[in-house]
């Protein structure tokens, strides 16, 4: 899918494992980690050799460098992964959204700086999340957060060894670059954001450069890993809504939704093209998506047995229905986003990447407090609004 007059394609290293983490604010970094706590369990985690992320992926990304360490060898497991997710709740429980946001409008002398919102998120990332640099990350597996170059059109990825774009070039002398400023540029949505600004102070070579999210480009985070021989892709992104827009506003919504469905739709079925045909290994789970897809599957002595997890309906009308959004989540939501991931990671290993499974770890939903669907359609009911004070109140006047 990368460009093929890309000069680079040729010097990367291949890589015999993928884990491709999809933009989608904290809900979408909730999915991962459900399904990353199954892929640990089994020992496929540790096979992994590259993790490409967008988005609300690159903030689990970032998190796994500073807490998975050392990295676990191949067919063995993390073994304090409930530490890893105890932290990682504390951080999506905070709003990290609403103050850069009201830091840029409410202060005057920010309104012509552009780029007050994505430094004070990057500021956020730094402190609360990870304090690494580039430099500092692990070499196995290689990680590769990527962003949006606008001023070319391509996508832009931070990288261990490189920073930069096939256009603009790449800068190797990176080491004290911070994750957190990868992670800023790579979650940095519009509108609510403005593009990071590569500044000369930050590197003479990229000054001028503007960085955006990494989903207006490739939501998948597939590009980094096509000359993977396997990929594990988790598509935690918003699906497309069938809605009859009304108004300037709402026609421009639906032509900008039109185009992203289209971007993403193409790389997913190249990607399930190249499965069928053979040519890489690998599986693909989508948070709109049900373990009841995979069952024909599975081996024959696995399909009597009735699939675990959520129904079609109740991932399409109130999981996939979740905001992409960076303010606080409920445990609720954490724990059902987490029991989806995990579920649908289990069933889509065993059903196209069983040789991945190395320990013989029995199934274990992480909140089964969480598994009957009238509660969760219940519990879910408002969680696709944006504004906390809309969630309250809705929940008070119609409980």
């Amino acid at each position: 899918m990368a460009d093929p007059d890309d000069p680079a394609r040729a010097a990367l290293p291949d890589t015999s494992l993928a884990l491709c983490l999809s933009g989608g604010g904290y809900r979408a970094a909730l999915f991962h980690l459900g399904a990353l706590r199954r892929l640990n369990e089994v020992g496929a985690l540790s096979c992994v050799t590259l993790i490409s992320s967008v988005s609300g992926g690159s903030i689990l990304a970032a998190h796994l460098a500073a807490r998975v360490s050392p990295w676990p060898s191949p067919g063995e497991a993390f073994a304090d992964w409930c530490a890893v997710e105890k932290s990682f709740h504390r951080f999506v429980k905070r709003d990290i959204r609403s103050w850069p946001v009201f830091k840029r409008f409410v202060f005057p002398w920010n309104w012509i700086r552009p780029s007050t919102q994505v430094r004070a998120l990057e500021r956020i990332y730094q402190r609360d999340l990870t304090p690494l640099t580039l430099g500092q990350l692990p070499n196995q597996p290689a990680f590769v957060f990527c962003a949006t170059d606008l001023v070319n059109g391509v996508s832009w990825v931070f990288q261990k060894s490189r920073v930069g774009s096939y256009r603009a070039g790449y800068l190797t002398a990176v080491a004290d670059w911070t994750v957190a400023k990868a992670v800023a540029a790579s979650s940095c949505f519009p509108p609510v954001f403005d593009p990071m600004p590569i500044r000369a102070s930050d590197d003479n070579h990229f000054a001028g450069t503007s960085l955006s999210d990494g989903g207006l480009y490739d939501n998948l985070g597939l590009q980094p890993a096509e000359r993977s021989a396997t990929v594990f892709a988790s598509d935690g992104g918003a699906p497309f809504v069938a809605t009859v827009p009304h108004g300037l506003f709402g026609r421009l919504k639906s032509y900008l939704s039109v185009m992203g469905r289209q971007a993403g739709a193409l790389r997913k079925r190249y990607l399930m093209a190249q499965f069928d045909r053979s040519e890489r290994t690998g599986t693909y789970w989508g948070i709109d998506s049900a373990p009841e897809r995979y069952v024909k599957d599975l081996p024959d002595d696995q399909k009597n047995a009735p699939p675990i997890g959520y129904s079609k309906r109740l991932a399409m009308s109130r999981i996939a229905s979740i905001r992409t959004d960076l303010d606080a989540f409920s445990d609720e939501e954490i724990a059902i986003l987490a029991n989806h991931g995990y579920c649908l990671a289990d069933i889509a290993l065993r059903a196209h990447a069983p040789s991945f499974v190395r320990i013989a770890a029995p199934f274990a939903v992480p909140y089964p407090e969480w598994m009957d669907e009238a509660r969760v359609d219940r519990v879910l009911h408002y969680s696709d609004k944006r504004s906390r004070f809309l969630r309250w109140l809705y929940r008070t006047i119609r409980p």
